[in-house]
This record gives structure tokens, C-alpha cells and sequence, in this order.
């Protein structure tokens, strides 16, 4: 996303030197017409007079037959063919619409993860912001109409109203009330609450009286609650009906969701409902870590701090220094390309709606700084990483996530990792490489547990048990990024080569 915003600066610096360019050719012609004005304007005061003087006549058929010719030439001289040009360059690198729909998703999402208001998003007021930006009724009207596009009437009711509110308060938009009253009215119908459907129908119809559609769905929602009345009086009874009468309707909340623990995620990304107890939290050290001595760590030993018992999770800090993430950050930017994940059937790697970020992949021969990195991960771990997956780096941007997940393949999973030939992800090695303002944390559902990101640290830990049995309480997730960008790198180490380093258990939880 950096790079678009340079994108677009130097877009705007061509664009301005085209309006100079523009603007001096205009000066040219104004000056040009001006001279020419008090020229015509004492040869029409007595038009025989003046050709009689020869230089007059001979500068007249001068101007006409020449000067003019080029003045023609200057107006019809194109100025802008230099930002054209730039434009059609920078074209290439623009955002799709598929882009756009996809940001405007990442920001409702943003808006559920963190119970985020309407009207505060639109003023800009998000937690850890430097650069404040509102949203305008056009913005709004765009969300709500990629809700729509979704069948996402609840998101479609919360930004159409907000367009309406933003258009009440005389907004100036390209959009006018009746097209955002038509969706609203609908989005609210869809929703069961024809009260305020109808109300708004009716609305739209004071501004535009011929408008089709609602003149249709006056008629149908009319209809429909004169039938839904009489159905009441002749089926129910007096108390009953006055019971309905009174019980306010109930509004669909969120459409389908495919993750059924999606309310504790998101409160685990808002920092609630975080289950570490005090008593536990005491059990909880820092230490200074030379992995039984390692020749590597014995003069500097690695910060290692616990951050969860069980699962235990691990956290190192400082372990990179600001010259290797700028170096790995260099190294993974020319390549980034929409993560995937392993189809847990054909163990194909495919694009995901529940993992949003940018990844690339760094072997260790291609630069001194990731084999550095790679050696201290096996320093550390005391796992061997020659049988490792490369070093993934992942940017997620604003919205930017990864819902739960496991590392490891499970039973139903046999061919996950087929391809490698090396068991199973063993373990998991997570680098924090960029501050996040606000958002980005690394959740672990089944536990209750929330590791925040940290620049320069990395997370440890293990995905299977000694026994090689998956451990189901490392189901985590990377929460959406609200504000800022969130770098980081991650290790993933497999079973093999580690039969000597982390010997098998003999029970199957062990």
C-alpha cells in the first residue's frame, strides 16, 4: 500500500506540471489577444486610413497569413501527452475493482472485529491514528452497496443510513437521497422490519413521485402488512395479539458465518475475555535463555519471556535487530502475491476469503541475513531446519487477517504436506517485524489466550505432542489490522530430522 501512496504522488507532480504547462500556453494566448484587441480596435476606427499606411497593410496580410496559422498550431497543441504517459505507466499498478471491493470488505470486517461505530469510523475516529480521514456520503454509499452486492443487509442498513445522515446534514454527494432511501428501504424489508421500510418508501416517494420500484413496493408492503394484520386478529387471541403488538421485531444481526467460534475470536482480538488467571499468571518467568549452552547464545543469550502455559508459548525479544527486518522486508517486496493456503483434501495451495495478506517466501541461500536468521531459529529451538518450509514473510494491511487455523495437518488431512516428504509441522517460529498501532494480535481460541505483536520478538511453539499427536488447543488466528501495517516472518518446522532432538513420548497427550 506504500507504494501506491507514492504512486499517487507522483501522479499528482505530473499532473501539476501539465496544469503549468496548460496555464502558460493559455498566458500565451491571452497576451496574444490582448495586443491584437488594441490593434483591431484603432484599425476598425477608420479601417481605409489604416491600410493606406503600406506597413499596416503589409503587417495585416503578415498576421492573417502567418501569425494566425500559428496561433491555430499552439491552441491545437496537445499538453498533456507527458502525463498521459505517466498515467498509462502508473495504470498498471492501480488497484482493480476487485481491489476496491476488497477493502471496502476489510473495513467491515474491521468494523464486527472491534464493535466499531458507524458514524465514528466515517469521522476518522480509530484508536492509534496519525493521519485522521472521513469518510464522505459517497464512501458510505460504496460499502453499503458492497454489502448489498454480498446479500449483507445488515452492513447495507448500517452504511446507507449513515449516507442518509451524512446526506441529511447537507453533505454535498454525487449520490442523491433517493437512490440511497431505494437500498435502504430494501436492505430493511430484507431484514423483516417493514415498519420502517414503509416509512422510508414513502419517504423517497415525496421526492420523486414517479419513481417505479417504489411505487411497486409501496403497493407490496401495504399489502403485505394489512394481510400479516388480519392473519394476527383471526389467529390469535386478544392477549396474544396485543403481546405481538407490543414485542418489538427482531432484526437479523449478521448473515450466515462459516466460523462457529467466530464471536470468541473477535473478542479475544478486542483483548476480552482473555482466560490467564492470576494464579496461573504468577507461573508465568523471564529468563535469560542459552538453549544448554549453545556456543551462539552463551555470550549473548536470547530474552525469553512465557507468555502462555499451556499451550506453552514462548516469547523472544529483540531477537532481530532493525537491520535484518529492513533486509527481509527488502528481500520479500518485489514478490509479495495474495497468501494461500493447503487444501486440506487435495493439499493444492489456493487463495482464501479467511486469509487476507501478502506473503512471499526467502530460502536461506539467497541472502546471509535469512541464514542467520534460519541458524538462530535452530540455536534456539534446538530443532533441526534444514527439513523447515522457507522463511514466509507476510504483510497484512488494514483488514489484513487470518482466521483460525491450524499449522499442522490433522488425520483427516493425510496428503497436506505429502509433497514435502517431511511429517508434519512440528512447530511454529512467528516474527514480529513492524509496530502495529492498533489491532494484529495472534489469538489462540480454544485457550482464551492473546499474544500482541511486538517489533523484533518472535513466538514459539509446538503444534504436535511428543507422542506426534496434533495439539488442537494451537487452533489461533491473526486478528484484523485496524491501524497500520503488520510485517512478519514466520518458520515452519516439520517432524523430520528431529527423532534425536525432540524424542517421541509414550503417551499420546505427552
Amino acid at each position: 500500500m506504500t507504494d501506491l501512496v507514492n504512486t499517487e504522488k507522483d501522479l499528482v507532480t505530473s499532473l501539476k506540471d501539465y496544469i503549468k504547462a496548460e496555464e502558460s500556453k493559455l498566458q500565451q494566448i491571452k497576451q496574444w489577444a490582448e495586443s491584437l484587441e488594441k490593434l483591431t480596435d484603432r484599425a476598425t476606427s477608420d479601417p481605409e486610413a489604416y491600410v493606406g499606411h503600406p506597413v499596416n497593410a503589409f503587417k495585416l496580410v503578415k498576421r492573417l497569413n502567418t501569425e494566425w496559422g500559428e496561433l491555430e498550431n499552439l491552441i491545437l497543441k496537445d499538453m498533456s501527452d507527458g502525463f498521459i504517459s505517466n498515467l498509462t505507466i502508473q495504470r498498471q499498478h492501480f488497484p482493480t475493482d476487485e481491489d476496491q471491493t476488497g477493502a471496502a470488505k476489510a473495513l467491515i470486517r474491521l468494523q464486527d472485529t472491534y464493535n466499531l461505530d458507524t458514524d465514528k469510523i466515517s469521522r476518522g475516529d480509530l484508536p492509534g491514528v496519525k493521519h485522521k480521514s472521513s469518510l464522505t456520503v459517497d464512501d458510505c454509499f460504496e460499502l453499503g452497496k458492497t454489502a448489498y452486492s454480498d446479500a449483507d443487509y445488515y452492513h447495507t442498513e448500517l452504511w446507507m443510513s449513515q449516507a442518509l445522515k451524512q446526506l441529511d446534514a447537507g453533505e454535498p454527494a454525487a449520490i442523491d437521497k433517493v437512490t440511497v432511501l431505494d437500498y435502504l428501504s430494501y436492505a430493511l424489508y430484507q431484514q423483516g422490519d417493514m415498519d420502517k421500510a414503509l416509512e422510508l418508501t414513502k419517504r423517497l416517494l415525496k421526492i420523486d413521485p414517479e419513481h417505479q420500484r417504489a411505487n411497486g413496493n409501496l403497493k407490496y408492503f401495504e399489502y403485505v402488512m394489512s394481510k400479516q394484520k388480519k392473519d394476527g386478529q383471526e389467529s390469535a387471541t386478544e392477549a396474544t395479539t396485543k403481546e405481538q403488538a407490543t414485542e418489538p421485531k427482531k432484526k437479523k444481526r449478521h448473515p450466515a458465518d462459516h466460523l462457529p467460534e467466530r464471536q470468541k475470536y473477535e473478542m479475544l482480538c478486542r483483548g476480552e475475555n482473555v482466560k490467564m488467571t492470576p494464579r496461573r499468571q504468577k507461573k508465568l518467568f523471564c529468563r535469560y535463555f542459552d538453549a544448554g549452552k549453545n556456543p551462539r547464545l552463551v555470550l549473548a543469550p536470547a530474552k525469553e519471556q512465557d507468555e502462555w502455559d499451556k499451550p506453552r508459548i514462548v516469547r523472544y525479544v529483540d531477537i532481530l535487530s532493525e537491520e535484518e527486518m529492513e533486509k527481509i522486508k527488502e528481500l520479500a517486496k518485489p514478490r509479495l502475491k495474495r497468501a494461500t493456503i493447503s487444501n486440506p483434501i487435495t493439499g493444492v495451495l489456493e487463495t482464501a476469503e479467511y486469509r487476507v495478506s501478502k506473503s512471499a517466501w526467502l530460502a536461506g541461500y539467497e541472502d546471509p541475513v535469512v541464514k542467520r536468521i534460519n541458524q538462530r531459529i535452530e540455536d534456539v529451538t534446538g530443532l533441526d531446519v534444514n527439513t523447515a518450509e522457507e522463511l514466509q514473510v507476510a504483510n497484512y494491511g488494514v483488514g489484513g487477517q487470518y482466521e483460525p487455523h491450524f499449522d499442522f495437518a490433522r488425520k483427516d488431512e493425510p496428503d497436506a504436506f505429502k509433497e514435502l516428504g517431511t511429517g508434519n509441522r512440528i512447530a511454529t517460529w512467528l516474527n514480529y517485524m513492524s509496530e502495529v498501532p492498533a489491532g494484529g494480535a495472534t489469538v489462540f481460541t480454544e485457550v482464551g489466550a492473546a499474544v500482541w505483536p511486538i517489533k523484533g520478538s518472535a513466538v514459539f511453539w509446538y503444534n504436535l505432542f511428543q507422542s506426534g499427536e496434533g495439539d488442537y488447543s494451537t487452533r489461533h488466528a491473526a486478528c484484523p489490522v485496524l491501524v497500520g501495517s503488520k510485517w512478519v516472518s514466520n518458520k515452519w518446522i516439520h517432524e523430520r530430522g528431529q527423532e534425536f532432538r525432540r524424542r517421541c513420548g509414550l503417551s499420546e497427550m505427552n
